[in-house]
């Protein structure tokens, strides 16, 4: 069993880190090199930067802060937002990205993903899905949105998730939008069943507030990294406070 990874994420909107609830409500947070650079500082395995806008406004990430973050840190670097194809992919790779993430692009074309693995490799190639919650009947099922969660598009999460699995993606990057910001927890229920459908790692997103919520992800969810924002940008824990509790019980991780 590879051990478990720790991620802080950078929510980037027009080159300042921001957080919200839900995608909605954003409130600065900080500079992403500041933040980045801390927390490599604290151990963190693979720091995420997230371009939240850059789809819905239609255009490209800010590659000149991907630049600068990637200047400053010497560990994985994951990037997405405003992926639209291979070319986009490689801009980032060549500024200073070891992943890219794509999520609405793939989901109007999914030959993106096998575009980008083909290209770059599957290490290289992570499917973002932002999926809700959604009850019809008695069946409980998650929907996939696009456009920083902000539009519908009527797909199983799971079922996308092992699509991309299929079409070269290396890599699950899932966040709850029910969850996202709410410092509850992670949706167990969400992880879980996309872990269980696919192969490759999965990143679980949106929920982290506790210690216990980091643990529950791994050992209920069964994700091979936790990622958090606020719980790190506002110091409520530190990515060294949470690599030591999860090893005190008994997971995995780099120290």
């Amino acid at each position: 069993m590879l051990a478990r990874r720790v991620i802080p994420c950078l929510d980037v909107h027009h080159g300042t880190v921001v957080k919200g609830v839900s995608f909605r409500q954003l409130q600065y947070a900080g500079d992403p090199v500041e933040l980045a650079s801390r927390y490599v500082e604290e151990g963190a395995d693979e720091i995420a930067l997230l371009d939240i806008s850059a789809s819905i406004e239609g255009r490209e990430t800010f590659i000149e802060v991907i630049g600068r973050v990637a200047s400053e840190i010497n560990i994985p670097f994951l990037v997405g937002g405003g992926v639209r194809g291979a070319e986009d992919a490689y801009k980032m790779l060549v500024n200073g990205a070891d992943k890219v993430a794509v999520n609405t692009a793939a989901i109007q074309d999914p030959s993106i993903i096998s575009a980008i693995s083909g290209r770059f490799g599957a290490q290289c190639t992570v499917l973002a899905i932002d999926a809700k919650r959604e009850v019809s009947g008695e069946k409980t099922w998650f929907q996939v949105f696009s456009h920083s969660a902000t539009r519908p598009t009527g797909m199983d999460a799971v079922e996308w998730a092992v699509r991309g699995e299929e079409l070269g993606a290396g890599e699950i990057l899932l966040t709850s939008i029910d969850q996202d910001g709410r410092k509850t927890g992670y949706d167990v229920e969400l992880i879980r069943r996309v872990t269980e459908s696919v192969s490759i790692p999965v990143i679980a997103s949106g929920g982290a507030g506790d210690l216990r919520h980091f643990l529950d992800a791994i050992k209920i969810g069964g994700s091979d990294a936790v990622l958090a924002a606020s719980v790190f940008q506002y110091r409520v824990y530190t990515v060294r406070q949470v690599k030591e509790y999860l090893r005190s019980q008994g997971i995995e991780v780099r120290i």
